[in-house]
């Protein structure tokens, strides 16, 4: 007989593992369109929001060891999305920058966010608009976990 903290549908952390999971799937149609996959989508957005950041800027951002970020700053930049370079004042820093094919990868993704919403049931929605908690208490939870 198995313990009941073992079964999986009493595991909290497989519904986040699932969610996380569907999600990235729901995005997989609008990124095929861009040739990039969800974590470039991700380096990308933080990019957008900020030009010309350390790989360690926006591995801590993304919440990824630079040795994880590293393979996928590569593969974006043989996609000429972005290039890296050594700082010039910290030899030790690599500094990411879009180029102009990565700009304008964010006007053909503008629409991806409002694009996610379809297939989203209005009660589902919910949990992401603007009055939801959802977000500060995944905040919290992410916080929790990061130490």
């Amino acid at each position: 007989m198995i313990y009941d903290n073992l079964k999986l549908e009493n595991q909290f952390c497989f519904r986040f593992y699932t969610v996380s999971r569907l999600i990235t799937k729901h995005y997989q149609p609008h990124l095929a369109k861009l040739g990039i996959t969800y974590p470039q989508y991700l380096v990308l957005m933080v990019l957008w929001e900020q030009d010309n950041q350390p790989v360690n800027d926006i591995a801590k951002r993304l919440a990824l060891e630079t040795n994880t970020i590293t393979p996928l700053l590569q593969r974006m930049e043989a996609q000429k999305i972005l290039v890296r370079r050594q700082d010039k004042t910290d030899k030790r820093k690599v500094i990411v920058s879009l180029t102009p094919h990565g700009q304008e990868m964010m006007e053909q993704a503008k629409d991806i966010p409002l694009a996610m919403g379809e297939g989203f049931s209005d009660r589902t929605m919910g949990y992401f608009g603007p009055e939801s908690n959802l977000r500060q208490i995944l905040d919290e939870i992410i916080r929790d976990l990061n130490g």
